[in-house]
């Protein structure tokens, strides 16, 4: 019998959730960023839900033919660029669009025999200090990437390091202004964040991405609860035994956890080699037949330990949201000291996916 643990993927909150990036940035084209297998929904289950969009972002060429495969007939861009000659004989085969951020990469483009030229989307350091030309060097590398007979329409890109907070996107966006005055083409810049948060920087494309997926870019929930968004994933799993522990009584690996009175521990089915993170505390939430509680003893391989003292009527069988629509990946991922977008990508293989 399979282990009553599973994620479920939401193709309705997907699709709602691109016209909520589509209502925030009316007036721009829609980038669906779907890199690292679609944030670990799988690149197959989001395809339903996201075909609207105006194109795909990702990383991986492979991920890119799976999109061809599927019936995808627009614009699919790789946001690292490519790594190698060979990469150029499939952006040609599959016509996709690459980000350009090199002059090893410009190199192999001006030398590449193709069928016909690749569009571009030139990138600009303007502060990550990650990938990109900087301000200074970027109107050579445009002029040396448009006399390239390799070389297509050229789109104009950059990426914010911090527009869900504080210090915003000001400095950088004058940084990018400046270092591509003069310079014709469609822009690109804003990531979830800007595109929830500074409509300044929308241009002709956004790259909306965990926003899709209904979790915050800033990791806080509280940051998108007016936003309309909704979670495209749940994690849910079943309680398999309880325990009744005495004042005293320890649980679990580390014997971390002391009972100071008679309690119920409900044991869950999912652990770290399912993608839980194994230092979430005491006290990460839990739904149990919808009803908030904790998180009690460490994280094992294969099971957590849960106070059932909120839901004295659970049993074996019980359902147990881990995250999801009663619960936001985001609430869970903070009180592990961590964000959303690692645990939707954590989620392992071993836990059986399904779109629904």
């Amino acid at each position: 019998m399979p282990r009553p643990l599973s994620a479920t993927i939401h193709t309705a909150a997907l699709a709602h959730n691109l016209t909520v990036a589509r209502r925030f940035a009316p007036n721009s084209k829609i980038w669906a960023v779907v890199k690292a297998n679609a944030y670990g929904h799988g690149v197959a289950r989001v395809f339903p839900g996201l075909r609207a969009t105006d194109g795909f972002g990702l990383l991986d060429l492979d991920e890119a033919v799976k999109l061809r495969e599927l019936g995808w007939a627009g614009p699919i861009l790789l946001l690292e660029g490519f790594f190698r000659t060979t990469d150029l004989d499939v952006i040609d085969r599959y016509s996709l669009t690459t980000t350009l951020h090199s002059d090893e990469q410009l190199r192999m483009l001006e030398l590449a025999r193709l069928s016909k030229p690749v569009n571009i989307q030139l990138k600009m350091n303007s502060g990550m200090n990650r990938l990109g030309y900087t301000p200074e060097r970027f109107r050579a590398a445009w002029e040396r990437a448009r006399a390239a007979q390799g070389v297509g329409q050229i789109t104009l890109m950059s990426h914010f390091s911090d527009a869900d907070g504080e210090r915003g996107i000001a400095g950088q966006l004058a940084v990018f202004e400046r270092g591509a005055q003069g310079i014709a083409g469609a822009r690109s810049l804003a990531n979830s964040a800007a595109t929830l948060w500074h409509p300044e920087s929308h241009f002709d494309w956004v790259r909306p991405g965990i926003m899709l997926y209904g979790a915050s870019p800033s990791g806080l929930h509280a940051a998108i609860r007016d936003t309309g968004l909704q979670p495209a994933m749940t994690l849910a799993s079943e309680l398999i035994a309880i325990q009744t522990l005495a004042a005293g009584q320890t649980v679990g690996y580390g014997s971390v956890f002391t009972a100071r009175g008679p309690m119920r521990l409900g044991v869950v089915a999912c652990g770290y080699a399912d993608g839980y993170p194994r230092m979430a505390p005491e006290g990460t939430p839990v739904m149990v037949d919808g009803v908030l509680t904790r998180i009690v003893g460490r994280v094992s391989m294969d099971m957590l330990t849960v106070d059932l003292t909120p839901c004295p009527a659970a049993n074996v069988g019980t359902p147990v949201e881990l995250w999801g629509p009663s619960l936001p990946i985001d609430t869970v991922a903070n009180t592990c000291g961590t964000v959303g977008y690692e645990l939707m990508c954590a989620v392992a293989p071993r836990v059986p996916m399904r779109g629904a």
